[in-house]
């Protein structure tokens, strides 16, 4: 009863809570519901074979053992380039029922009208049977389908995440600031009978009444918010265009209501442990000046946090730098490093303060700086919510910027050409078996049929190539994919293009080697390894060169031959010195080819501008959420704060201060508290952003964008 008479004559200092909680349920529960709608998604019929009740496919994956503990256990892996259905089964079908195709080259999969039964007693393990729903996997949408939902699963459950670190940092922001503001009315208590327990349960019953209420608000507000993010998921192309919300589901909400409640009761926690060892003595205090504003407990706990944040910064260094360059790690690794400099935040405002507070003129500007100096926990409160904004936004953006940037860097260095033609894997068949004289030039009437532009082409080196991938048992106990390109002419490859090489030759490639990356096992030149190529075909293959990681787009190299039935996709074309590039181009684009002409820049372009949309609009998110929060708990804090100082500001207009100043003043300390908060939310960004062009460095992958990236 207490704490529920406590909360109607305290409502102002606790709104900003229970709005915080309320929106931060609010958006833990649409994420939620976004979640489950990418593990339910609604059922669709199958478009390429629609009409046959049966589908036999080819065999996708590759399977091998590997070694797990004392034995042995099988892993699996989608390959690049599914087997065909061949015509031996495909005659054997024939024989059972109708059979459907769809016209394409490679026969991958066909449609069978017969029964099930039948179809499976013919086919054996040759290939895949495939009925009902089943059916869908043959589409061409259903992989492509399948990336966009663990996407759209991976942003969600990433903001949701954020949702609740913020929201335990405002809450338990805002809980010890009313502590603070609360010291003489806890030290009456105490000093009526109350014990130390009592007065901590009396702020914890507050608390769990604010999250009880503040989550079944919060979860009104999910039911209203999730049908508009899905669309706005669908109108950004971050997820598809059938993607809805399912039609009955209450985990989410459980979810939700139940992480309310715990992030208020959990943000007071620490609030009420103080409260608790608040004394009698604390009644008599007129004064506001702050005194013992970081407890031991709380300077050990602050030190910890930033040791385990460089600490985790530095072993990432050591053992797997290609994880800062991750989404989901420069997320959360600022989360760490907030926390630490919040906890140790008291012990930085004064000096800042100071410092900023330096230019303020006058006697406002004294008064300004004063307070803010000795109301150390006011201007830490104030600090907070803009500190994990600006860290966040720092982190986020400049972290996303600086690696968009590296591997924009990266592919620019990797390429000599001047045009580049990509088409589907096959439709460029016709420059499959370009061949080229001494030095890589083209031959005269080397371009493909029908072109008009052999003569401007005859002085190109042009080198096709299909992208397609590599298996290989890493410790024998793990199969990893590798992506690789698959090039016609080595010589003309190594002509168009400027690889990362750190030991070897690209030049020594043939089809009894391959080019790889530091990322492999044992990448020594010369040794033989293993691999499975694209169509699941074992194939032991020489190590000629080795190529720095980078930021992963570094891949592994092999010749048309171990392809794995790849078609070209991708040639690029080099102008020789002397010859007419204008003539060039226009020759490409004359040439009747099925693929699309690219200047090398706009190719380059193109290529970083691909999953950017997707990317801002999670960024978005994920800081449209921080920012909604810094604004709630700025207007909170400040809420409380001017209600509790009446007296200090009557004071100043019996001093002789206008209402002007007094509202400078007020609005001088926020400001400085602000500022504060900024600049630490910017150490926080440097810091990680220096973590990260690290890891680049270490990588072999250019550095120097970072900066401009701020």
């Amino acid at each position: 009863m207490l704490s529920l008479a406590s909360l109607r004559a305290r409502w102002a200092a606790l709104v900003g809570s229970f709005v915080a909680v309320a929106l931060g349920v609010g958006v833990v529960a649409v994420m939620g519901l976004g979640v489950a709608a990418t593990l339910d998604p609604p059922a669709r019929e199958p478009e390429r074979f629609a009409s046959s009740p049966v589908v036999v496919a080819g065999i996708d994956t590759l399977t091998v053992e590997v070694e797990r503990g004392s034995g042995t256990a099988r892993v699996s892996k989608k390959l690049a380039r599914p087997h065909p259905v061949d015509e031996r089964l495909l005659a054997e079908l024939r024989k059972l029922g109708p059979v459907r195709t769809d016209g394409t080259a490679a026969r991958d999969a066909v449609g069978v009208d017969a029964p099930a039964a039948d179809v499976r007693a013919v086919v054996g393990e040759r290939a895949r049977v495939l009925t009902g729903d089943d059916r869908r996997r043959v589409d061409p949408s259903y992989e492509r389908d399948a990336e966009a939902l663990v996407a759209v699963n991976s942003l969600l459950g990433t903001a949701a995440g954020v949702t609740a670190f913020v929201s335990v940092f405002v809450t338990a922001s805002t809980f010890a600031f009313v502590v603070a503001l609360r010291r003489r009315e806890f030290g009456l208590l105490r000093m009526a009978g109350a014990t130390p327990g009592q007065v901590r349960r009396l702020l914890l019953g507050e608390a769990l009444a604010v999250g009880v209420t503040a989550s079944a608000a919060g979860c009104a507000l999910g039911t209203w918010g999730a049908p508009a993010l899905i669309r706005e998921l669908v109108a950004g192309g971050v997820a598809p265009s059938w993607f809805a919300l399912p039609g009955s589901v209450v985990w989410p909400y459980h979810v939700a209501f139940w992480t309310g409640v715990s992030v208020a009761f959990a943000g007071a926690w620490v609030a009420a442990r103080r409260a608790g060892r608040i004394g009698p003595v604390e009644a008599l205090r007129e004064a506001s000046v702050d005194t013992a504003v970081l407890p031991r407990s709380r300077r050990v706990i602050g030190v910890a946090l930033l040791a385990a944040g460089l600490g985790l910064l530095a072993w990432r260094w050591g053992t797997d730098p290609v994880q800062l360059l991750k989404r989901k790690t420069y997320i959360t690794q600022p989360m760490v490093l907030i926390t630490a400099v919040a906890a140790l935040a008291p012990l930085l405002v004064r000096p800042l303060v100071r410092l900023m507070g330096a230019a303020l003129p006058g006697a406002v500007g004294l008064l300004v700086r004063e307070n803010a100096a000795t109301s150390v926990r006011r201007t830490a409160a104030v600090a907070a919510p803009v500190l994990v904004t600006v860290a966040l936004a720092g982190s986020l953006l400049g972290s996303s910027a600086t690696v968009a940037g590296a591997k924009a860097a990266e592919a620019e260095a990797r390429t000599r050409a001047d045009f580049v033609v990509t088409g589907p894997a096959g439709r460029l068949g016709e420059w499959a078996g370009r061949r080229h004289g001494s030095g890589g030039e083209s031959r005269a009437g080397a371009a493909p049929a029908g072109s008009r532009g052999a003569v401007a082409l005859g002085t190109s080196v042009v080198s096709p190539s299909a992208s397609t991938a590599v298996y290989v048992k890493e410790e024998r106990t793990a199969l990893v994919r590798s992506d690789a390109r698959a090039v016609t002419d080595v010589a003309a490859f190594a002509a168009v293009s400027r690889l990362p090489v750190v030991a070897g030759d690209v030049r020594d490639l043939d089809d009894r080697s391959i080019v790889v990356n530091e990322e492999w096992e044992r990448p020594e030149v010369g040794r033989s390894v293993l691999v499975w190529l694209g169509d699941g075909r074992p194939v032991r293959l020489r190590i000629v060169a080795v190529l720095a990681r980078g930021t992963g787009d570094n891949g592994a190299y092999v010749t048309a031959a171990n392809a794995g039935g790849a078609g070209v996709d991708r040639v690029e074309v080099r102008v020789r010195g002397g010859a007419d590039r204008e003539a060039v181009g226009a020759a490409l684009r004359e040439s009747g080819t099925a693929g699309r002409v690219w200047s090398a820049g706009e190719w380059l372009e193109a290529g970083r501008s691909k999953g950017g949309a997707q990317t801002r609009l999670g960024l978005l998110v994920v800081l449209g959420i921080a920012l909604l929060y810094a604004g709630i708990a700025l207007a909170g804090t400040l809420l409380m704060a001017t209600s509790a100082r009446g007296a200090e500001l009557r004071s100043l207009r019996l001093a002789g201060a206008t209402r002007g100043q007094v509202r400078v003043v007020v609005a001088g300390e926020a400001l400085v508290a602000m500022a504060v908060g900024a600049v630490l939310g910017a150490a926080v960004s440097a810091v990680n952003l220096a973590g990260l062009a690290g890891a680049l460095g270490l990588l072999g992958a250019p550095v120097g964008i970072w900066l401009g990236a701020f």
